[in-house]
């Protein structure tokens, strides 16, 4: 073990799958992940699109992203205990299935108050998938290839950000924003087709049941790992929240070039994604504490790069990076969790989403304080710094404990 201090638990797949057979499993997973960031991230891309489409500002549209986001932070919880005694492979076909009604009818919203409600909606199996398919892509490798396993699912999102967002947008501004949601319904099918054909089926744990789930919330180690993401993560989300808006008034660039910007902050996010993975399999937990401190130096470049675009984009490449932190928190909650690895696997993602309202409000209380647009890189800083400090807290328990 390189972590030292926790004893994963080993869920094995019967009968072992096949190099290709795994693989398979690893794309069904991962195209659940697509869809996913899909709707996350093109949802803030697009805003202006569906604002003026139900007939409201830019502002009061916002309050459907955070409608998502509450969404996630409230189903992974839910749905996890609530699916304890199911299989798994028959929960991600389930939480595909509400995924997909859910963005269907974000298509078809006939106004704003029923955008908000099917935004709700969607964002409900969010948390619960992602904890359930690392779950999965887990035991069906060797322990010392789990975390770049469960990198491959969060690759599917990170790719939405390279490759799906841009998409997103020239299907909005070509057909109409509904568009946008209805394709994403039907990624969520073919994720449910995908997952049916090539899963393991696997019964559910012949002990699961909701009250053993919960037994997660009774270990330190669980709430400290899901503090690194909620705190540390908001580093990147106070940055990314208000991205536009600082380039096109610090750097002064037109909206042409923004896409461009967005695509290198995705590429950062993929790459970051693999070597987290890399390191988390050889070192362990402590690769959190090594991306947490990179974080925070990309993000103390940022205010010193805003003036100049290709230093900028150079910037925004190196904090894209930092969001292989994912990948890893996944991988630590398993270990910590003991028997209870739903729950706290689904909670990775609510604590992410608490990140992602921490960061942009944080950040768009510093701008309204007068302290300017780049303001948002040194509460970025204090966010990662805060987060390293729990890391290592959590790093240092975990050890004492294990050695007691």
């Amino acid at each position: 073990m390189t972590t030292c201090d926790v004893a994963p638990p080993r869920e094995t797949v019967t009968p072992p799958l096949a190099g290709g057979q795994v693989a398979l499993v690893l794309i069904a997973l991962a195209m659940g992940g697509f869809a996913i960031g899909v709707t996350e991230f093109a949802a803030m891309s697009i805003l202006p699109d569906f604002a003026a489409g139900l007939g409201v500002d830019a502002p009061t549209a916002g309050h459907v992203i955070s409608a998502y986001a509450a969404g996630v932070v409230v189903g992974a919880p839910i749905l996890a205990v609530l699916g304890a005694r199911l299989p798994r492979w028959l929960l991600l076909i389930g939480f595909m299935a509400l995924f997909a009604v859910a963005n269907v009818a974000s298509a078809l919203a006939p106004t704003y108050n029923w955008m908000l409600v099917f935004r709700f909606l969607s964002g409900l199996p969010h948390g619960a998938y992602f904890g359930v398919a690392a779950l999965v892509a887990a035991s069906v490798v060797p322990l010392e290839y789990r975390t770049r396993a469960v990198s491959t699912i969060l690759m599917g999102l990170t790719v939405a950000t390279v490759i799906g967002v841009p998409f997103a947008n020239i299907i909005s501004h070509t057909y109409g924003w509904r568009w946008t949601f209805a394709i994403v319904g039907v990624l969520a099918v073919i994720t449910m087709a995908l997952v049916a054909l090539f899963a393991p089926r696997d019964p559910a744990h012949a002990d699961a049941s909701p009250l053993r789930e919960l037994g997660a919330l009774k270990r330190g180690q669980v709430w400290l790992t899901l503090g690194v993401g909620a705190i540390g993560f908001g580093g990147m989300f106070a940055v990314y929240a208000y991205l536009a808006s600082t380039l096109q008034a610090v750097t002064g660039i037109g909206p042409e070039v923004l896409p461009w910007v967005f695509a290198v902050f995705g590429v950062g996010m993929f790459l970051g994604n693999i070597l987290g993975a890399w390191a988390a399999d050889r070192i362990g937990f402590p690769a959190a504490g090594g991306l947490l401190i990179w974080s925070a130096i990309a993000l103390a470049l940022y205010p010193f790069a805003a003036t100049n675009l290709w230093a900028l984009m150079v910037v925004i490449f190196l904090i894209g990076g930092g969001g292989g932190l994912g990948s890893i928190l996944q991988t630590r909650l398993m270990d910590v969790a003991g028997d209870a690895q739903t729950l706290a696997a689904a909670l990775n993602h609510s604590a992410f989403n608490t990140a992602n309202a921490i960061g942009p409000l944080l950040g768009g209380m510093a701008i309204a304080a007068g302290y300017g647009w780049t303001s948002t890189a040194w509460v970025g800083v204090a966010l990662s710094l805060g987060g390293f400090v729990i890391f290592v807290i959590a790093w240092m328990t975990g050890r004492k404990h294990a050695t007691a």
